[in-house]
């Protein structure tokens, strides 16, 4: 059990004071927009004698566990990060594990560099992923049925061409054909979409509907980060779901989907293959995308932890790369699950204080600390913590 030191990215959608404030740190004006606990070779965390934990690993790899070996080989499975978003990120999704080792092979092969911008696929893992809310967080997560779409449009008033670029919505396969076509930018849909975010400026005046408030918001959100991006049609397409705080939303192989704003512990595999089609300076490749998307229309559906002894929740998950636990202790004492593997330990509120055998570690608000597998972990004090470790061999 050693102490842990995550990074910090400094990404233009973050906000500017959360992470600081979790981790007790004084703002410096700078988006704050994520914190990687882990062993992603981009940003690895590192132990007390600044040794990162990607090369700690290569070395010590039993501190892995057997389980996770078996199927991972000699890498972390799992990235754990603190996110907080003040604007919306990209219209993204993440390939299947077939699919990322496919087209990482082909991009090896056409010569395209790990480092160049128009790279899609960085490495040949999946990306499925879990966010856990600490404050009200806002996110767009999969398509809603492509009828209602077209009521909550509508309820918005008159908008000129919005009839006619909806239209295919009305046959079989047409969110689809929808979609891929304003993301191509076919036609004059930024016109369209401007037409839209008026008449939605317009609604929130004196629109009583909430469902069609919640939709003309999101227009006017994305239009102020975004101005003349079409993509903001597909959003309006996107289920629009608000996490409490302790809620988690879980996205499989091409869901697409897009944070809004809020603060939350997320987890995923370790890996940073990113499909995106809108909202965002980065490189997009529609193309890509719509070849990984899941276009089905389905609900996105928040969940609290469940509760699997006092003081430890367990999020549910069927991701093999990861499992989270939400730790609440007031002066309890808590055996930390998954002692076969290796974890990482964060605390988000108050301290707690790890005992492993002679060692103690002692983690305020922000602090984090490695388990190695085999560490049979104790948590006492008073405070909030999560602790990350891979989904397979994990109760």
């Amino acid at each position: 059990m050693r102490a842990l030191k995550g990074q910090v990215q400094h990404y233009d959608w973050g906000s500017t004071d959360a992470i600081p404030a979790i981790l007790g740190i004084r703002p410096d004006g700078t988006p704050w927009a994520e914190y990687w606990l882990g062993a992603h070779p981009k940003a690895p965390s590192t132990l007390p004698d600044g040794t990162p934990l990607d090369q700690w690993l290569t070395h010590h790899p039993d501190e892995l566990g057997a389980a996770s070996r078996e199927v991972f080989g000699d890498r972390l499975p799992f990235l754990l990060k603190i996110l907080s978003a003040d604007h919306a990120l990209s219209i993204q999704a993440h390939p299947s594990r077939k699919q990322a080792e496919k087209g990482f092979a082909a991009e090896n092969k056409a010569g395209v560099p790990l480092n160049a911008p128009d790279r899609i696929f960085r490495d040949d893992w999946p990306k499925p992923e879990m966010i856990v809310a600490l404050t009200d967080f806002d996110v767009l997560c999969g398509f809603r049925d492509p009828s209602l779409s077209v009521v909550l449009l509508s309820g918005l008033g008159e908008v000129d061409g919005l009839n006619e670029v909806l239209a295919p919505l009305s046959h079989n396969g047409g969110l689809a054909t929808l979609v891929a076509a304003v993301l191509s930018g076919d036609g004059d849909v930024t016109a369209v979409v401007e037409g839209v975010v008026s008449a939605s400026r317009a609604y929130l005046n004196d629109g009583a509907d909430e469902d069609v408030r919640s939709l003309a918001t999101t227009a006017v959100e994305l239009w102020e980060d975004h101005p003349g991006d079409p993509s903001i049609l597909v959003a309006l397409l996107m289920n629009r779901v608000r996490l409490a705080p302790g809620q988690q939303i879980h996205l499989g192989a091409g869901t697409m989907h897009a944070y809004l704003s809020g603060t939350g512990v997320e987890i995923m595999a370790n890996s940073d293959n990113v499909l995106r089609g809108g909202l965002t300076s980065k490189y997009v490749d529609v193309k890509a995308l719509l070849d990984h998307a899941n276009m089905t229309p389905e609900p996105c559906v928040a969940e609290y932890a469940e509760q699997v002894s006092s003081g430890i929740g367990r999020y549910r998950t069927e991701f093999p790369e990861f499992r989270l636990w939400e730790l609440k202790s007031h002066d309890d004492t808590l055996a930390l699950p998954a002692a076969e593997l290796g974890r990482i330990l964060l605390v988000t509120e108050g301290q707690l204080v790890a005992h492993w055998g002679t060692t103690n570690c002692e983690l305020s608000s922000g602090q984090s600390a490695w388990l190695s597998a085999g560490d049979k972990v104790m948590v006492s004090g008073q405070g909030r913590g999560f602790l990350a470790s891979a989904g397979i061999g994990a109760p």
